[in-house]
């Protein structure tokens, strides 16, 4: 008798709290969420009872135009409950079983039968909605779009998206989704777009990620933190950008094995070992960015075989020794920045480039360069020697030239460089990744890849804009 008053005050408790919960999120206005309205919406997301939408009624006199359709209604049903702030009303018009109505709903054919509808895409982007993400939501099995950039989401990823084994393009970036890295993104087989950016995701990330059959990666601005596993060279991406992370340790000569790659953009991390002679044999990339991290040694003579290079940022790191002229004879580049770090030499041929950027190096007769004392403590060290970092094997001997001593830079690089805003790409076209390096590079985004989306209908376009709690740029 005591067991089951115990475990009926148990259920009161619980009720308690999810009412009040929910009273004091309604009071949500539009805007930045405070962190305990994210507490409370994590709270109430951990409350959530089962995952078949057992807390949805269907009414009886609705008529479905096959069960499909149903369970979307059942799943988007679940969802308007999860949400506690639509201050632009996208949710509003969710009523009845004409769900292919429903604002920012997509239906279209079935792959695996023409002539049944189904929800294909999602897109609420800029939505300005508070709430977070209900396991319901794992009954679109079609579903191949689902973009909810720029809102006010928190909470974590359901683990039952992994039954939706269709969805091609994944955008939850610029939000507040916390926790690890949401490790069900590896379950989902036909995954190529991937943008998980400007959320809380922190912890390590999975090396599975860099095996998946993904075309683009976006987890930059996040709390990652860990060392990048040597199968980097397996990922078949043609953009990546971990920017803005707490990423550390070793550049694996393994990236000069990523053959399709056109654009990488790992800035603003804690790397701190030297650029592998291996890159060079990324014939396709047009933008390379491995700014303000701690990098060290000269920049490899091998970069000029890099035949697309447009955009080279390598500013802020303590790198050293003397420019190769191959690097500034390429045919494509025409920006390169290399300012804040201890550079002794370059050639003549780099003074004539469109664009560049040698401030704060040792370089003699030229402006704005660091004080003869700080070039003096800093090359008074001894040499950097490549291979005690330990960063992989290849088959090809790495190309080493001899580098000056390091030592730390007299002022370290920030904690955040200009953020970019936040995009996502139309739903009928493969991937294009946006703007990221700060001024003055602008990368030029890469030529469709490969992979085609399934035809679906396409949401309304909307300019990219700042989210409604878009991060702030540094100075």
């Amino acid at each position: 008798m005591k067991t089951k008053m115990k475990k009926t005050s148990q259920i009161y408790v619980l009720l308690f709290f999810f009412l009040g919960l929910t009273h004091s999120l309604q009071l949500t206005s539009n805007g930045d969420l405070s962190d305990n309205e994210v507490r409370l919406i994590r709270h109430r997301q951990l409350l959530e009872f089962g995952d078949r939408g057992e807390n949805v009624v269907v009414d009886p006199s609705l008529v479905f135009e096959n069960p499909r359709l149903r369970n979307a209604y059942i799943a988007l049903q679940a969802w308007k409950q999860a949400i506690l702030s639509d201050p632009n009303n996208f949710t509003t018009n969710w009523i009845g079983s004409d769900v292919c109505s429903y604002t920012g709903v997509y239906c279209a054919p079935a792959p695996d039968n023409r002539r049944v509808r189904t929800v294909a895409g999602i897109d609420l982007n800029h939505a300005d909605i508070a709430g977070y993400l209900p396991q319901e939501l794992g009954l679109l099995t079609d579903l191949a779009l689902f973009h909810v950039n720029s809102n006010r989401f928190c909470g974590t990823v359901p683990h039952r998206f992994n039954r939706l084994k269709l969805l091609f393009e994944l955008d939850l970036s610029n939000n507040r989704f916390a926790g690890i890295f949401p490790t069900v993104v590896l379950q989902l087989p036909s995954l190529k777009f991937l943008d998980l950016r400007f959320n809380e995701f922190e912890g390590p990330v999975p090396r599975e990620l860099f095996s998946k059959d993904l075309d683009a990666i976006f987890i930059n601005h996040n709390r990652l933190r860990f060392e990048l596993p040597d199968n980097l060279g397996d990922s078949p991406v043609s953009v990546i950008v971990v920017a803005n992370n707490q990423f550390h340790g070793c550049i694996p000569t393994s990236l000069g094995d990523m053959r399709n790659l056109e654009e990488i953009i790992f800035m603003n991390n804690g790397f701190n070992s030297c650029l592998p002679s291996e890159i060079g044999r990324l014939k396709n990339v047009t933008v390379f960015d491995f700014s303000y991290n701690d990098l060290v040694g000269p920049l490899p003579a091998s970069i000029g075989g890099m035949v697309s290079l447009e955009q080279l940022n390598v500013a802020h790191n303590r790198f050293s020794g003397k420019i190769p002229a191959s690097i500034c004879q390429l045919p494509r580049l025409e920006n390169f920045t290399f300012s804040n770090n201890f550079f002794t030499g370059e050639s003549p041929v780099c003074l004539g480039l469109r664009e560049f950027d040698d401030r704060r190096n040792c370089l003699p007769a030229r402006p704005a360069q660091r004080s003869p004392g700080q070039c003096a403590a800093f090359l008074s060290l001894p040499p950097v020697d490549c291979g005690s970092f330990g960063c992989g094997r290849s088959s090809r001997p790495p190309v080493i030239a001899p580098s000056p001593p390091t030592t730390p830079s007299p002022g370290s690089p920030p904690s955040t460089v200009p953020s970019p805003p936040s995009t996502t790409p139309s739903p009928g076209s493969p991937p294009s990744p946006p703007p990221v390096p700060p001024s003055p590079i602008t990368p030029i985004p890469p030529s469709p890849g490969p992979h085609s989306p399934p035809v679906m209908p396409s949401p309304p376009s909307t300019p990219p804009s700042p989210g409604p709690h878009s991060p702030p740029g540094a100075a």
